[in-house]
């Protein structure tokens, strides 16, 4: 259920009328305060709530009931775009397109670094890289984990860029600390004892939608790590399977303009991902910008073909400075602007 409340209506009303609903019924009001307006949403069980008796406070404009499963997530409850800033021009949401850039997997302090220089000097506001990788076969390289977390740690040292990349175990959740953004990968996105946990940790979370979920089971993962108290979520649209075997997933690229209708949490699309073919990221980059997209999330390698995994994808730093240059000068026609990270 939603409540609009009046113009002029103090935040010490708010409060008094907040605890009154909450007194008398089985729920908990979630305030969002804007520039023109106050919206109440109540989460819980309001099948109960007395709606002509909401509507005759003094202080109420309009009351009607929410269908929707996700509560938090959802733009009634927060009509006003979420916004992930963390700092020296690392934006996210409110008209920045943020780029998103590095390797899949961490390999060395040499490649990070390298990488990492190279894609904040082509326009890059954060660094990605994997450390714990999820590999279809065990026989895979699986990531250098705890090492590669510290690589990561060296590489924002030398660039100033905030690193981004997965986790795959609550148990893990303590070596995450100097994590900038926590990823939640396409396997894990219903993984609820994993995002349970996240949702009381106080930094950004990433959150990939499944290979084969819908964008409702994708909001609802979304409200279980807001349910649980983070509610710094950005949602990734990675690519989905489909009979299609020429491309890695098929990029649902409707899924941006949807989810951006229906949630106030900043969008992001993984072309990498989605296509599993470097010639193709280009191409499918713009068109998530045009989207309307916050962020791109991009696979650059410094040698593709000897990369450790998902080289085919990944673009040189060459491809990726050609790619961002374009970025830019597309963005603003589509009503965004690029972040850029400031020097140090």
């Amino acid at each position: 259920m939603i409540i609009v409340l009046k113009p002029g209506t103090t935040r010490s009303e708010v409060k008094e009328f907040s605890s009154w609903i909450e007194s008398i019924n089985n729920v908990k009001v979630n305030a969002w305060y804007g520039e023109h307006s106050i919206v109440l949403g109540l989460l819980g069980d309001s099948a109960a709530v007395d709606i002509e008796s909401i509507s005759a406070q003094r202080i109420v404009e309009s009351v009607k009931r929410v269908q929707e499963p996700y509560k938090k997530a959802n733009r009634k409850f927060h009509p006003a775009d979420t916004v992930i800033d963390l700092g020296g021009g690392s934006i996210l949401g409110g008209g920045k397109l943020a780029l998103i850039a590095g390797p899949c997997s961490v390999e060395s302090e040499e490649q990070i670094i390298d990488v990492a220089k190279h894609v904040k000097s082509s326009g890059a506001a954060f660094l990605r890289g994997g450390a714990f990788k999820p590999r279809t076969s065990p026989y895979a390289f699986q990531g250098l984990r705890a090492s590669g977390l510290e690589l990561l740690r060296h590489a924002r040292e030398k660039t100033g860029l905030p690193i981004v990349t997965e986790i795959m175990s609550p148990g893990h959740i303590v070596l995450f600390e100097d994590v900038d953004i926590i990823q939640v990968g396409a396997r894990n996105m219903q993984n609820f004892e994993l995002l349970k946990e996240l949702g009381k940790v106080n930094k950004p979370i990433l959150l990939k939608r499944g290979l084969a979920n819908t964008i409702e089971e994708l909001l609802m993962s979304a409200e279980y790590i807001m349910a649980a108290g983070n509610e710094q979520v950005i949602l990734c649209e990675r690519g989905i399977r489909t009979f299609e075997t020429m491309t890695r997933n098929t990029l649902d690229i409707s899924a941006v303009p949807l989810l951006k209708s229906l949630t106030h949490l900043p969008v992001v699309v993984d072309p990498s991902h989605a296509v599993g073919v470097s010639t193709l990221v280009e191409p499918l980059a713009f068109a998530a910008v045009a989207a309307g997209a916050d962020g791109l999330i991009i696979e650059v390698h410094n040698d593709p073909p000897h990369a450790m995994s998902d080289g085919a994808q990944s673009l040189t730093p060459q491809q990726f400075k050609s790619l961002a240059s374009r970025i830019v000068e597309i963005a603003p026609v589509f009503g965004k602007e690029v972040s850029h990270r400031a020097d140090e």
